[in-house]
């Protein structure tokens, strides 16, 4: 069984201060706390880990596929 995660509970993994740095996506939590494009919690100072980055990327120059590589860790409630 996946874990949940509330909107509450995810801003907790923001990626400062040693923390795990944990995005949503369509309902779905990944971490990306090891990739060289996060880091200490931020992705080209624009996306910013602990949040619900759905609508946002849409404006990004790359689809939903980047997520293939990236380890999925719960999904996002409601």
């Amino acid at each position: 069984m996946e874990k949940k995660f509330s909107k509450k509970e995810i801003e907790r993994f923001d990626g400062k201060d040693g923390r795990p740095a944990y995005i949503a996506y369509n309902g779905k939590v990944y971490d990306v706390t090891g990739s060289v494009f996060w880091t200490d919690g931020a992705h080209l100072e624009s996306h910013f880990a602990g949040t619900d980055l759905t609508s946002e990327l849409d404006n990004a120059p790359h689809g939903e596929e980047i997520f293939e590589g990236i380890a999925r860790v719960g999904i996002l409630e409601d």
